[in-house]
């Protein structure tokens, strides 16, 4: 006998052998001769019964073992003819290791809302929900891993402090060693940076790509997955101040190379969330039904959240450009009864959620990428098409969520790239390095980025971000 997790023992059982499990109490009910107690570990989504005799057991013990408490069980492990389960564990012992108040614990076995949760994040791991939110994220972190490191690609660690700012949002957090009571400044009144611990101003990264860049124009291909920030006062259910971005770098490959590995990337990562965590999803996608019963019918969701992970799986992504997008937009119902709440005029005009999902559900039916976008808006370091209005840009398109995928072929040409950065007003004294790579070596690459909370949302169904990270950052909030 060796002590097991509870997902072992249910995928493997062997009646009438003795276990050894620890796991907290989810219920405990009973009468006065039995106890049955809701036992799980974290292992999996399923909870095993455990069936203690009171005969067998001091009243005192099993009057602390509660709601939340922690405990300890050895004893046989016998077939159950409870509706719920056909395993149980008939108990011999049972030891508390760590008690619970059970007036005071606050995930008492009801209904509790998101919001409620969300204030109680160093709890609420132990419930059903996100439990199997955050295994997924694991099987998820593991799939990106192996997807990258199966095809070659080297793991590369880019600075979490930096002094570029690579999406030229202005948008970052400011890192500084100064008393603030008394911050050197110059004779003209400007904050002194020379005099800060790195002698220069430093913020928190948005993005790793441009280090990513360097990497790649040495080793072939490579990737990051790490944390960015972003200083935006935005308080809604789609962003956060600190998340994490999952950006490769490829050399010799242009934009269609580009779009080939984004989409088979993405198919790979859900398909091993649903190969290997199916109960999970399967719990979320019951968990969404329900959620979404209690809603309009033009408020539901039109496929459920199995539904559409295979959407993604079983479809070719539908490519067009920015161009054949617009005149769709255009021409739609939506746009010409102006139900859209952005209308689309024409070229130039910036494509928000409501219409990339028109794409995506309506018209194709399918995930959906967009390549060739308006110089204007979009970064400077992307390459230019001989027409010299448009770049070789490219965003993937899914259902519900609208944009997940954005990434472009990179400006190789030294010239073109400094011309670029000059009508951008990019500082190239900031970023000299980065322009001095297309001086030394200089090839055709691609890359692009994927937010892995946005993509958590997509596989778990969870409609607000700060549901599918453990501890959010958001505006006035840094609890935990």
């Amino acid at each position: 006998m060796g002590k097991a997790r509870i997902i072992e023992i249910l995928e493997a059982p062997i009646i009438n052998s003795t276990v050894d499990i620890n796991g907290w109490v989810r219920t405990r009910r009973g009468s006065k001769n039995v106890s049955f107690i809701s036992v799980n570990d974290g292992s999996t989504i399923r909870n095993i019964q455990v069936v203690a005799e009171s005969s067998n057991f001091k009243e005192e013990l099993l009057k602390k073992i509660t709601t939340g408490s922690c405990i300890k069980v050895i004893g046989k492990l016998i077939g159950s003819s409870g509706q719920e389960q056909n395993l149980e564990i008939n108990a011999e012992s049972i030891s508390i290791l760590g008690e619970a108040d059970g007036e005071e614990y606050p995930l008492q076995p009801k209904k509790h809302s998101l919001e409620f949760l969300r204030e109680k994040a160093h709890l609420r791991f132990r419930t059903n929900t996100f439990s199997a939110v955050f295994r997924l994220r694991h099987a998820l972190t593991f799939a990106i891993h192996n997807y990258f490191n199966s095809n070659g690609y080297i793991n590369i660690h880019t600075p979490v402090i930096t002094g570029a700012d690579a999406e030229g949002a202005g948008e970052m957090f400011k890192v500084s060693n100064f008393n603030f009571n008394d911050i050197p400044k110059k004779e003209n009144g400007e904050i002194d940076y020379n005099k800060d611990f790195f002698g220069k101003q430093t913020n928190l990264t948005v993005s790793g790509q441009l280090e990513a860049e360097l990497g790649a124009l040495a080793l072939g291909r490579v990737y990051t997955f790490g944390p960015t920030f972003r200083a935006e006062n935005s308080n809604t259910s789609r962003h956060l101040s600190e998340f994490w971005m999952i950006e490769p770098e490829t050399a010799f490959a242009d934009l269609n190379d580009n779009m080939d590995l984004a989409e088979d990337f993405l198919k790979y990562c859900i398909k091993y969330c649903l190969e290997n965590y199916r109960e999970d999803l399967d719990f979320l996608n019951s968990r969404l039904e329900n959620e979404e019963k209690n809603l309009k019918k033009e408020e539901r969701s039109e496929m459920s959240l199995l539904q559409r992970l295979s959407f993604v799986i079983d479809n070719n992504f539908e490519r067009i450009s920015y161009s054949e997008a617009i005149d769709i937009l255009r021409n739609c119902k939506p746009n010409k009864k102006k139900k859209f709440q952005f209308i689309i005029n024409g070229f130039g005009d910036e494509l928000q959620s409501e219409h990339e999902r028109h794409l995506v559900e309506k018209t194709f039916k399918k995930p959906v990428i967009i390549t060739d976008y308006p110089k204007e808006i979009k970064a400077f370091y992307m390459k230019m098409n001989d027409d010299n209005s448009t770049v070789r840009a490219m965003d993937i398109l899914f259902p519900l969520i609208g944009e997940m995928v954005g990434g472009s072929q990179r400006e190789e040409d030294y010239v073109k790239l400094n011309k670029r950065m000059e009508e951008m007003n990019v500082d190239k004294d900031e970023l000299w390095w980065y322009l001095e790579t297309r001086k030394f070596g200089t090839c055709v690459h691609s890359g692009f980025g994927l937010g892995f909370e946005r993509l958590m949302m997509f596989i778990t169904g969870m409609k607000n971000i700060r549901d599918v990270i453990p501890f959010p950052r958001t505006p006035q909030n840094a609890e935990f």
